[in-house]
């Protein structure tokens, strides 16, 4: 009976230890940004091509797509967080720009992914950034300095029907009057995304979103020299908040 037991223990002991010394697997992290309107892909050849609707009854072309990630973190279910350091200049002409692979591996399990839109005020900094500087992402010093947080332009139909063009810029609000900054940079978190295997994950920008909801946008009206106007670029941030950016497909 003794000799019942002892190899009962025995087998116990031995499955927690190899339980125990069973590697915790690593796995790495792509993201893939892609963008779409109202779940029309928009890539490429529709830039200058395609012709969408805003909410407004607008009828636009985009020439030019492109927008600024910071901040990226992966956040596991005990709050400990993995932050990734660096930005993201997303650019629809150029989709080498569409995937960033993330520096680092975490350990499989569930987590939460969060990123900022634009530059929040501590990271944007007027002439920082070499890459940001070559590519005239910068916001002049009369509007508040700093950088672009997106340039979306190309070119609208008024109501008469002819092409007017239009420069959706969006920045961080300044008032020039006061000479005061609103920090108008957007935090998005996912829901939960259970990472088993090395993982690509879509970040979808729904274009259409940055002219409706809750404030709908009539280009008629505001279409140019939106950097200067401080209410337009508070009013852009609240679009942007409300379901711009969303969580699409993971592969692994």
């Amino acid at each position: 009976m003794k000799k019942i037991i002892l190899s009962i223990f025995s087998l116990i002991v031995l499955s927690c230890s190899s339980d125990n010394d069973e590697p915790i697997k690593e796995v790495s992290v792509k993201l893939k940004f892609t963008q779409n309107w109202d779940g029309t892909i928009i890539e490429k050849s529709d830039l200058e091509n395609t012709e969408f609707t805003n909410k407004t009854g607008s009828k636009l072309t985009i020439s030019r797509l492109r927008y600024l990630i910071s901040s990226v973190s992966i956040v596991n279910g005990a709050s400990d967080t993995t932050k990734f350091n660096g930005y993201k200049l997303v650019d629809v002409s150029k989709p080498d720009s569409l995937t960033l692979a993330l520096p680092e591996k975490i350990s499989e399990g569930s987590y939460k992914l969060l990123f900022t839109f634009g530059f929040t005020n501590k990271d944007n900094i007027s002439g920082a950034y070499a890459d940001l500087n070559s590519v005239d992402w910068n916001v002049p010093d009369m509007m508040g300095g700093g950088y672009h947080f997106m340039q979306l332009d190309g070119q609208y139909k008024d109501t008469l029907g002819v092409k007017n063009p239009y420069n959706f810029h969006a920045i961080r609000a300044y008032d020039s009057e006061k000479d005061s900054i609103v920090d108008t940079s957007i935090s998005i978190e996912t829901g939960s995304i259970l990472l088993k295997n090395n993982a690509v994950i879509e970040i979808k920008m729904n274009a259409s979103g940055w002219f409706k909801s809750p404030n709908d946008w009539n280009l008629n009206e505001k279409s140019v020299d939106l950097m200067g106007d401080f209410e337009a670029q508070k009013d852009i941030s609240e679009n942007g908040k409300s379901g711009v950016f969303s969580l699409g497909t993971i592969s692994q």
